[in-house]
């Protein structure tokens, strides 16, 4: 396994919740959209690929990630499917590929490393997840010594699971040999009609493919959907 490292960007999302015209990715955070702030850590990590997957109307995303390419998911789909979009710019890359979301500009490089370096280790999913003060409403990592066996949506969680406080921050590292043809063999057979990139360790593990997951920290995984959040997020800068 090469040290190249690529990152994909999931920047598509509407700012609806933050209750503002524009795109949420580029929410302003002490003077910094969030997406600037993914991309400057990146930069510090002498990434070699960076692609950010943006809507259609996401004109200003685009700009704000120049030079480095975006693509467009032109429906939502789900986390999945935008990943996918992605394809034709990395399918052929050779190496660690990060998925991030563009609402989580928190993560630090050594957490982003410590992923690249699981995938290093022959792991072909790597899950970044964290130990909430309240776990309710977050996936479950569900481990099996250093083997992560499954992500349980709260929802469809048993009581037993439900009792995991290792959660799903969202954050994933892929062996970029691997990561399409995970994505290709995820279905959408569920009430949304989405394509889960959650579904990534089921469909690896039935391939034989090995899956972790680290823990980061509760703030450097936060992410933010709304005002509130993000003014959370602001204080963690201080």
């Amino acid at each position: 396994m090469n040290n190249k490292i690529a990152a994909i960007i999931l920047g598509a999302g509407k700012g609806t919740r933050m209750k503002s015209d524009l795109p949420k990715v580029m929410m302003p955070l002490k003077g910094k959209s969030m997406i600037k702030r993914i991309i400057d850590t990146l930069k510090e990590m002498n990434i070699d690929k960076i692609v950010t997957v943006i809507s259609p109307e996401g004109d200003i995303v685009r700009r704000e990630v120049a030079p480095y390419p975006t693509c467009i998911q032109d429906r939502q789909l789900g986390t999945g499917h935008a990943v996918n979009c992605a394809r034709d710019l990395l399918k052929d890359f050779d190496g660690t590929i990060l998925v991030i979301f563009g609402d989580t500009p928190l993560i630090t490089k050594q957490t982003f490393m410590r992923a690249a370096n699981k995938v290093r280790e022959g792991y072909s999913v790597v899950v970044l997840g964290f130990t909430p003060d309240d776990p309710a409403r977050y996936g479950r990592l569900k481990m099996e010594g250093d083997e992560l066996v499954k992500i349980v949506e709260y929802k469809d969680a048993t009581e037993q699971e439900r009792a995991i406080t290792f959660c799903n921050s969202g954050c994933m590292a892929f062996d970029g040999k691997h990561l399409f043809e995970i994505l290709s063999k995820i279905g959408n057979k569920n009430a949304a009609g989405e394509f889960y990139l959650t579904d990534a360790v089921e469909v690896a593990r039935q391939s034989g493919l090995k899956c972790t997951a680290i823990k980061g920290s509760e703030k450097e995984v936060a992410s933010a959907n709304t005002q509130e959040e993000l003014a959370l997020l602001e204080s963690y800068l201080d």
